[in-house]
C-alpha cells in the first residue's frame, strides 16, 4: 500500500487559502485540544469554514484528489463492489474503476483499517478520494436506495404481464390496479431518483408510435436517458398521475398535479404536467431540490462588480426592481436570493407567486389562485395592507399589477418582480406598451437586471484552444484573438462527454439615473436608450458573456446562443 506523506498542517493550508485568519486558526486549536475534537471538526462547528473547505484542504495535505459526488454518476454496477453496510460504516463511496484500481470517495483517507477490508472485499486496489461527510453520506442515500438497476426493474415489470387489452385503457379500476403494482412503483422510483442523481431539472416522459422515449433535462439541455416498452405507458403515467392526485380516467385535456418525493434523505418537490398527444399522454416532472437551492449571491456570477451593484440595490428602502429574461434564464432563483439576504427579524416580507416554488422562513408567501380569485393584482391590494417592507411579486403580467407595483415602490416599498422581456432596456418598452405612463417608469424603477444561465466549461476536462476566427468574429466583431486565451471541455466522464458541467448567470444591470429617466420620459427607442445607458458605464449581455469567455467561465458558442436576440 502506498505511503500517504502528510505535507504541511490542515490548518496551515487554510490560512494560505485565506479561508482562515491566524487568529481563527488559534482560537480553532485552543477549543480543538481543549475537548479533544479534530480542528477540522472544530473550525467547521465555530463557523469558520465549510465541510467543502475542510476536505479540499485535506486533500491537498496528502496530496490526493478531491471530489464532488454531486457532479458525477457512479454506475451502478461499481455501487455494488461494496455492500452498504461497509460504506455507511466507513463513510465511503466507491466512484469508477480503472483496471486494477478500485476509486473510492472516502470522509477519512487515512483510516487504513477501512482500506485494507475494502481491499479484501472488492479483490482491488485502494485509491482514496476526498469527500465530505454531506457528499458521502448524500451519495450512499441514493445509490444503495437503488438495489437493481433501471434495465433489471424493466425487465420485471415486462415479466409481470401488465399490458391491457383493448378497452381496459379506459377503464380507472384497470389503471388503478397496475398503477398499485410493486414492479410499476419501483420503476417510476428508479426514473426519478436517477433524474436526481443526474441532475436533472425535468423528467420528459413521452410516448412516440413504437416507444417510451424518457430524456432528461441537464443544465438547460435534453438529453435522451433511456427507451421503455410502449406497453408500459398506461402503467407508468397512471402511476404518475395517482402520485399527483389527477384524475387518472381522464386523458382528453392536460392537467397538473403536485407530489413530494424522498430520494436519498432529501425531499424532491415535483411537479407533474400531462398533455394529451396523438400517441398517448406525455407527462413532464418537474424536480425542485430544495437541499440544492443556495440562497447566495457570490452563487450567481463570479463578478464581483454585478455583486456589488446588486449589494447597493437592495439597501435602498423603497423602489421597484425588475428582473428580465425569457423563461428557464434563473429570474426566479435571483428573486429568492435576493429576499432570502433582506429577510431579517425587524422587516415584513410578504410574497404573492404562482406558484410558490420554494418556502423561506419568516417571509408571508401568497399562492395566486384564480379559481378563488386570489390574482397578482388583488393580492397585492390586500398585501399592501399587512405594512410590508418589501413585497415580491412572482411575475408582472398586465397593466393593474404593474400600476399596483409602481405605487407600492413610489410610497416607501422595496418592490421586487420579474418581467418576460429579452434584456433589460426592453422592459421599459414592455411596461410602455402595457399602457404605463412614461414619469410613472422613470420614477418607480431604481434598478433592472437582465439574465441569462449559460453552461459552464467543465473543471475536469478543461483546455486552451485556438478559437474559430468566424465564430469569434460573431461573438466580438473588435475581437483579437492573440490577446486572449481561450477554453474548451474536451469531454470526460463527469460532463457525460459535453465538455460543459453545471450554469452560470450572466447578468446586465441598468440603473436610471437623470439623464436616462429624461429618455424614459421622453419615450425614446430602445436603442437609444442602450446608446445613453452606455455611455455611462451599462455593459449589454452579450458584452458581459465576452467577459465570461475571457475569463475562462463558457464557451463562445454557449454565449452566442444565449444572447442571440440581445447582441447590440
Amino acid at each position: 500500500m502506498a505511503v500517504i506523506r502528510k505535507v504541511k498542517p490542515l490548518g496551515e493550508i487554510l490560512v494560505e487559502k485565506r479561508v482562515l485568519t491566524p487568529g481563527q486558526l488559534d482560537e480553532a486549536l485552543v477549543v480543538g485540544k481543549r475537548t479533544n475534537t479534530r480542528v477540522g471538526n472544530v473550525i467547521v462547528k465555530l463557523g469558520y469554514a465549510t465541510e467543502k473547505d475542510i476536505a479540499a484542504a485535506l486533500a491537498d495535505q496528502y496530496r490526493l484528489p478531491f471530489v464532488m459526488l454531486s457532479t458525477i454518476t457512479v454506475p451502478t454496477k461499481t455501487v455494488k463492489l461494496i455492500p452498504e453496510s461497509v460504506a455507511r460504516r466507513y463513510m465511503v463511496i466507491p466512484v469508477s474503476v480503472e483496471a486494477d484500481i478500485l476509486n473510492v470517495a472516502m470522509l477519512d483517507p487515512l483510516n487504513v483499517f477501512a482500506i485494507d477490508e475494502l481491499r479484501r472485499i472488492t479483490g482491488l486496489q485502494i485509491k482514496p478520494l476526498v469527500s465530505t461527510e454531506a457528499e458521502i453520506g448524500r451519495a450512499i442515500n441514493i445509490y444503495y436506495a437503488m438495489e437493481v438497476s433501471l434495465e433489471d426493474m424493466i425487465k420485471r415489470v415486462q415479466a409481470s404481464g401488465l399490458e391491457l387489452l383493448k378497452g381496459e385503457e379506459d377503464l380507472p379500476e384497470k389503471l388503478e390496479k397496475i398503477a398499485a403494482e410493486a414492479s410499476v412503483i419501483q420503476l417510476v422510483d428508479l426514473l426519478i431518483a436517477r433524474a436526481v442523481m443526474e441532475n436533472a431539472s425535468d423528467i420528459h416522459i413521452e410516448p412516440d408510435e413504437d416507444t417510451l422515449r424518457v430524456r432528461l433535462r441537464v443544465d438547460g439541455l435534453l438529453h435522451e436517458s433511456i427507451n421503455l416498452p410502449l406497453k408500459l405507458h398506461p402503467a407508468i403515467i397512471s402511476r404518475i398521475k395517482i402520485l399527483g392526485d389527477v384524475n387518472i380516467a381522464e386523458k382528453r385535456v392536460p392537467q397538473d398535479g403536485r407530489f413530494l418525493s424522498k430520494i436519498g434523505g432529501r425531499d424532491i418537490d415535483i411537479r407533474l404536467s400531462t398533455l394529451p398527444t396523438i400517441f398517448g399522454e406525455k407527462a413532464v416532472l418537474r424536480l425542485l431540490d430544495k437541499s440544492a437551492m443556495i440562497l447566495d449571491l457570490n452563487h450567481l456570477t463570479p463578478f464581483p462588480e454585478t455583486l456589488d451593484v446588486l449589494s447597493r440595490v437592495m439597501k435602498r428602502p423603497f423602489g421597484l426592481m425588475l428582473l428580465t429574461g425569457p423563461t428557464g434564464s434563473g429570474k426566479t432563483t435571483t428573486a429568492y436570493t435576493l429576499m432570502n439576504i433582506l429577510n431579517t427579524m425587524d422587516k415584513n416580507l410578504v410574497t404573492v407567486e404562482d406558484p410558490v416554488e420554494y418556502h423561506l422562513k419568516r417571509i408571508n408567501q401568497v399562492q395566486v389562485n384564480p379559481k378563488a380569485g386570489v390574482t397578482f393584482a388583488g393580492a397585492l391590494r390586500h398585501i399592501l395592507r399587512q405594512d410590508p417592507d418589501i413585497v415580491m411579486i412572482g411575475e408582472i403580467r398586465d397593466k393593474e399589477t404593474a400600476e399596483i407595483a409602481i405605487h407600492a415602490a413610489l410610497t416607501g416599498h422595496l418592490v421586487i418582480s420579474t418581467i418576460h422581456t429579452n434584456d433589460a432596456v426592453g422592459t421599459v418598452t414592455r411596461l410602455l406598451d402595457m399602457g404605463i405612463e412614461p414619469y410613472l417608469i422613470s420614477s418607480a424603477i431604481t434598478c433592472i437586471v437582465g439574465q441569462r444561465l449559460v453552461r459552464r466549461i467543465c473543471d475536469s476536462c478543461k483546455q486552451v484552444y485556438d478559437a474559430d476566427p468566424v465564430m469569434l468574429k460573431e461573438l466580438d466583431p473588435q475581437a483579437q484573438a492573440g490577446n486572449v486565451k481561450f477554453y474548451k471541455g474536451i469531454g470526460c466522464a463527469a460532463c457525460k462527454g459535453s465538455g460543459l458541467k453545471g450554469r452560470l448567470g450572466i447578468f446586465e444591470v441598468l440603473m436610471p439615473d437623470d439623464v436616462l429617466r429624461s429618455s424614459i420620459v421622453a419615450r425614446k427607442d430602445s436603442s437609444t436608450l442602450v446608446s445613453v445607458a452606455s455611455n455611462r458605464g451599462f455593459r449589454t449581455l452579450r458584452q458581459e458573456g465576452i467577459r465570461a469567455v475571457e475569463a475562462g467561465y463558457t464557451t463562445i458558442e454557449e454565449i452566442i446562443q444565449a444572447t442571440q436576440s440581445v447582441a447590440d
